[in-house]
């Protein structure tokens, strides 16, 4: 038998025991002040002098950049031509569709246009669809990106539906419905008494794209044409890393109304200077009700025209200004005394609560 002394040392140590597991076992957290949230907080008292001097602060700065955004939108020299309905022979108007399938009408289409303005090189050209809805879920996952970046994966055609294959099985490269519906229509220019422009299609993609979702050593295999819409055609002799056009094209709007960049014009170009522009009008935008249109445009500090921005900070700063204005006039004619902060629940001593 254990005497009392033994007895109390086993207590002692079952007890002991017992507590280390039911600590051990304790999902409550280790305290901290962050956990029970008891780190100091800010907690201001908007008093009408603090509010009225936000609000004018914020339409001090807001309406000067406001003005310089709108003045750069401004500056900046813009020709937008529609030429898909003007381009079509006058026998064919009845017929829009049926003009823009048929191969063997010639598709060339002159179009003069008038600087309105001096524009500084480099002087963007660019093509605009609208209701051309690249952001449908079907059309944005119709294409393979190992396909289109490594070539030991030319065959991979997973997630190309419908256009995977041609008609008797053979893989295309590159696959899918992006690739297939490849804007089609071309353009020259030329200056006044004939001199040509040169329109420079080097670097028009993102570097990104060209150094890592398009490879160097993937070549356009069985690539066929979209005959429902147009689809343009691609070098087989160049890999898709130097195919820019496509690389533009791939790279899909997220609205129905988008511009694509076609090149670049490197030279000025002066007010009143006439343009011609010799097109082909190849692409179908009648069988879904879109439109094309041709823009050039030049660039300032905040890229291309743009009038929203500008807009959007004059807005902004002109309500703050007039929120200023009658917080200030209501304080001065029927003002209110403040309470005493030292009653607000946070301020008080735990004795007084």
């Amino acid at each position: 038998m254990m005497n009392e002394s033994e007895v109390s040392v086993a207590v002692s140590s079952s007890g002991s025991a017992e507590g280390n597991g039911a600590r051990r076992n304790s999902k409550r957290p280790k305290y901290s002040r962050f956990t029970q949230q008891e780190l100091p907080a800010c907690k201001p008292i908007l008093t009408p002098q603090w509010v009225i001097s936000v609000f004018t602060l914020v339409g001090v700065i807001f309406v000067p950049i406001g003005v310089a955004a709108l003045l750069a939108s401004h500056d900046v020299v813009e020709i937008v031509d529609r030429y898909d309905t003007v381009c079509i022979p006058q026998d064919m108007a009845h017929d829009k569709i049926g003009y823009i399938q048929n191969k063997k009408i010639s598709k060339t289409c002159t179009r003069v246009l008038t600087v309105p303005k001096d524009m500084d090189n480099p002087i963007y050209v660019y093509y605009q669809l609208d209701n051309f809805y690249q952001n449908h879920r079907r059309y944005v996952k119709s294409r393979n990106d190992q396909q289109l970046r490594d070539k030991s994966k030319a065959n991979e055609t997973s997630g190309c539906d419908p256009e995977k294959t041609t008609s008797d099985g053979t893989p295309i490269v590159p696959c899918g419905l992006i690739a297939w519906s490849l804007f089609n229509d071309t353009y020259n220019f030329s200056r006044n008494s004939g001199e040509a422009l040169v329109v420079n299609k080097k670097d028009i993609s993102w570097k990104s794209d060209r150094d890592h979702k398009f490879g160097s050593d993937v070549y356009p295999k069985n690539f066929q044409n979209g005959d429902l819409i147009g689809g343009g055609t691609l070098n087989d002799s160049k890999p898709l890393s130097e195919q820019e056009d496509l690389i533009v094209w791939m790279r899909t709007a997220a609205l129905p109304t988008f511009r694509k960049l076609y090149g670049r014009i490197e030279v000025d170009l002066k007010e009143n200077d006439t343009i011609t522009v010799t097109l082909d009008n190849n692409y179908n935008t009648f069988s879904f009700g879109g439109k094309k249109k041709l823009v050039l445009s030049t660039t300032s500090w905040l890229g291309g025209k743009n009038d929203f921005l500008g807009i959007a900070y004059l807005s902004i700063g002109g309500v703050c200004f007039f929120l200023a204005t009658v917080f200030t006039v209501v304080y001065l004619v029927k003002p209110r005394k403040l309470g005493d902060p030292s009653y607000l629940s946070w301020n008080r001593n735990p004795g007084m609560q």
